[in-house]
């Protein structure tokens, strides 16, 4: 039981980090929060998905393979990143559901078991992590309340911020899972209309790599004492890692912007090729039903299908 308080907003919360219990199994309001993040995201997803000219089918294939990939990341990057914690008690690091994930880790994995499925598939990789980074700051915006709901991952002390958060009556605090939270839901508000027209593909990957950098590279520098450090350096890893890949991430944007094909924007699809990519679709699972076989497109193939669809739809408006 934890005693949350805004002081100087007037607010005074008791949070049991326990949302209900059935004999001796215990379920905890973080991982209830990081699951509604997680269906919010997927349902997202699969609604934008054939705006996207994406399989729904693929989509969800991809989430199935990426998830415990991201997951087994997160844990990972943690778990190596603070193994004082654990080389006593190995035991402790499959217990996901007391905290002790990192976001970093699950991106890296989770984009390494995309691509495979990708590559695989013989889908276009760029297209669909433009859509998933989507649903990836859904997940976040939502899930940072459950480092809320466990007092933890909080900043450095401030006295007269006006969003200073005391914990069982500590000093105030920097709020900062209300500051990640915020911030993604502006980058996804953002990401989301800017989507709309993209220059190439993978654009709103590497925006949401550049805004997410930034934004976790500041907050990661006003975090308290629970931060991750680079082993013994006094570096913390996800403020190095956040500066350097949105660094990355935006030497790439701008090539591409400035020294890339300048063909037509990629717009989304409309509702009329949306339909009739659905009935391409349901032509090809009636063909695969009946015993014939289907050719499927490469992934350049289906970018050049997309670009063609986009640009009658243009020209017919």
């Amino acid at each position: 039981m934890n005693h949350i308080a805004f002081p100087n907003l007037g607010i005074e919360l008791t949070i049991n980090k326990t949302a209900f219990s059935i004999g001796s199994f215990s379920v905890q309001w973080y991982g209830i929060i990081i699951a509604v993040g997680f269906a919010l995201a997927i349902v997202y997803c699969v609604k934008r998905a054939p705006k996207f000219g994406i399989n729904q089918d693929n989509l969800i294939d991809m989430t199935l393979v990426a998830t415990p990939a991201a997951i087994i990341g997160a844990r990972l990057y943690y778990v190596v990143f603070n193994w004082e914690l654990y080389k006593d008690n190995p035991g402790d690091i499959i217990k996901i559901w007391n905290g002790g994930i990192a976001i970093y880790g699950a991106v890296i994995f989770g984009v390494l078991a995309a691509a495979i499925y990708c590559k695989v598939k013989k889908v276009n990789l760029w297209n669909m992590l433009d859509l998933a980074v989507l649903g990836l700051m859904i997940g976040q915006m939502i899930g940072r309340w459950g480092n809320f709901t466990n007092a933890e991952a909080y900043g450095i002390s401030v006295e007269d911020w006006f969003l200073g958060m005391s914990i069982n009556g500590e000093l105030p605090v920097h709020p900062i899972f209300l500051y990640e939270s915020l911030w993604n839901l502006a980058g996804f508000v953002l990401i989301h209309f800017l989507s709309k027209k993209r220059r190439f593909y993978g654009q709103n990957f590497l925006s949401y790599v550049i805004w997410y950098g930034v934004g976790r590279g500041f907050i990661e520098g006003i975090r308290g004492a629970d931060a991750l450090n680079f082993f013994d350096t006094g570096l913390r890893v996800s403020q190095v890692l956040g500066y350097l890949s949105a660094l990355a991430a935006l030497g790439v944007l701008v090539y591409k912007v400035l020294f890339s094909d300048r063909g037509d924007a990629i717009e989304l699809l409309s509702d009329e090729a949306v339909a009739e990519q659905a009935a391409i679709e349901q032509a090809k699972k009636n063909l695969a039903e009946a015993g014939e076989a289907v050719e499927e497109p490469t992934a350049e193939e289906e970018e050049t299908e997309t670009k063609e669809e986009t640009e009658e739809t243009t020209e017919e408006a």
